[in-house]
């Protein structure tokens, strides 16, 4: 069963009046004083915003009372949007992390931005508007992203299975010489402004280096799509050995992801494999329900039954304490209203319990023979991908090459606010050990720069590199170059910043969308 929202605008209107005026009798800390019946829509709204976060937000024991935040005083922004997204903002810098002595959703590189927390206007699938990719699996763009590694040298990041840049044959790695007919370098600042604009027009051209013998010529036009969440899939024959190896672009919903990941473990169970590379470097998360999937496609299956991970929601919602709750109504696949127990069914059904939201292992495939599980991550690592690396650490010999990770253990259902949905944080994993406080990431245990001078599967990519030779001898290699183009020498990974270009929408976050009803 999918969580979905009642929409009708008047009835929203009445439950928001209503959830005021059950705060006021629920707690004094709440009171909210009479219903202003003139109040407008956007006080009402501002108003739900606070009150759903004094009873479903994580780290709600740290928000003041109504009173003292005072919801309605966010007004001075040019959008309703905006002032929403500046109230959910404020709430989000509570709570702070005791080890660094910052908010939890503090961001460094962004500071006026929570780190996991948003407000989104799109009605049929929020969450997926965040991303260039739908989480069901759907583009709309030319699906490709850029990268720098030099003044000179602008790279094909990735290009997505079945979009226009894919058709165009396209490849991670090709260096950009020309967009819409200009020479293009990266340390020019008209040069930058012209392919950002070039990612907003529907049609672009581009000339293509991929060897220095070898060039393309390609024209894109925007189109909607659907694609695989598979990068690349490959079996690696390392001397005596085979390991798997996929590079994973998004865990999106189990219709979207599941046969492609079928398809790619029945190849590593053919294949005898002990070892496996999963390569996460830009996958921000997705649904949850898919990260356990894919856990239980690397587990063996004498783990069945041992636990996975738990969510952790705060102590009103795990108590049966959150009133508020009762105002989202679930629907059905058909957006009908679920009735239960003869009555319509809530979120204030939902069990937010610690049992009730432990999850076990249930092995999926018949890949038997994992020992050790090589995770390729970067700081575009989120999410359901940290999910993963967590679940599987109690239990198997996990290592990690890249970079820093995100640092997102948490996740959250939609909250459906008149026209908007707000994501706050609402509920932390952990995994059998208890571990789940990686706020600031995962660390690699092999630091790798992210090789986009060659493609996904290229055994010279360093992070892969980096992987095969921990298989092979126990110890990193020492290739330590990237491509100026292959074929023509190369320079010294160490000296390099890789930046990104351009458009950079892909999904960041661990969406819960399975519900459990209390028994």
């Amino acid at each position: 069963m999918k969580i979905r929202f009642f929409s009708s605008s008047h009835f929203l209107a009445f439950l928001f009046l209503l959830t005021a005026l059950i705060a006021c009798k629920k707690d004094k800390n709440t009171v909210i004083g009479p219903v202003d019946q003139n109040s407008t829509r956007t006080q009402l709204s501002l108003d739900s915003i606070f009150l759903y976060a004094k009873e479903t937000y994580l780290w709600n024991d740290a928000l003041p009372g109504y009173e003292q935040f005072s919801p309605r005083k966010y007004t001075s922004l040019s959008t309703e949007l905006a002032n929403l997204q500046k109230e959910l903002f404020d709430i989000t810098q509570f709570k702070v992390n005791s080890l660094t002595n910052l908010p939890y959703e503090f961001v460094a590189a962004a500071p006026s931005n929570s780190k996991y927390s948003f407000v989104s206007t799109d009605d049929t699938n929020p969450a997926q508007k965040k991303s260039s990719i739908t989480l069901d699996g759907v583009g709309d763009d030319f699906g490709f992203a850029l990268s720098i590694v030099g003044a000179d040298d602008i790279r094909v990041r990735y290009v997505n299975p079945g979009s226009p840049a894919a058709a165009a044959t396209m490849a991670r790695g090709y260096r950009v010489v020309k967009v819409n007919g200009k020479a293009v370098r990266a340390d020019v600042q008209s040069d930058i402004d012209l392919i950002n604009a070039a990612f907003a027009q529907q049609t672009m051209t581009l000339n293509l280096q991929i060897t220095t013998k070898k060039s393309i010529d390609v024209s894109l036009k925007k189109a909607t799509y659907n694609s695989s969440p598979i990068f690349k899939k490959a079996v690696i024959i390392i001397d005596s050995k085979q390991a798997g190896y996929l590079s994973y672009a998004r865990f999106s919903s189990l219709q979207n992801s599941q046969a492609d990941l079928d398809l790619a473990f029945g190849e590593f169970s053919a294949a005898g494999i002990n070892d496996i590379i999963i390569d996460l470097r830009y996958n921000g998360g997705g649904y949850v329900e898919t990260a356990q999937y894919l856990s239980n496609l690397i587990a063996p299956s004498s783990l069945n039954g041992s636990v996975m991970y738990i969510e952790y929601f705060n102590q009103l919602m795990q108590t049966g304490n959150a009133p508020i709750l009762s105002k989202q109504i679930i629907t059905d696949s058909n957006n009908k209203p679920l009735i239960s127990n003869g009555k319509l069914a809530t979120y204030a059904d939902v069990d937010y319990s610690v049992k009730g939201n432990t999850h076990t292992f249930s092995k999926k495939g018949s890949l038997n023979t994992i020992k050790n599980v090589y995770f390729i991550i970067s700081g575009s690592t989120a999410s359901a991908s940290e999910l993963v690396i967590n679940n599987l650490k109690p239990y198997l010999n996990v290592i990690l090459i890249g970079s820093k990770s995100y640092g997102k253990p948490v996740g959250f259902y939609g909250l459906k606010i008149d026209k908007y949905t707000v994501y706050m944080s609402q509920f932390q994993s952990k995994n059998a050990s208890g571990q789940g406080d990686y706020f600031n990431g995962f660390d690699a245990d092999f630091f790798a720069i992210d090789d986009v001078t060659r493609d996904f599967g290229n055994l010279s990519e360093i992070s892969l590199a980096q992987a095969i030779s921990l298989i092979k001898n126990g110890t990193t290699s020492t290739a330590n170059s990237i491509m100026n183009i292959e074929g023509e020498g190369a320079k010294n990974a160490s000296t390099v910043e890789v930046k990104n270009i351009g458009p950079d929408h892909e999904f960041n976050g661990m969406v819960e969308d399975r519900i459990n009803l209390k028994k």
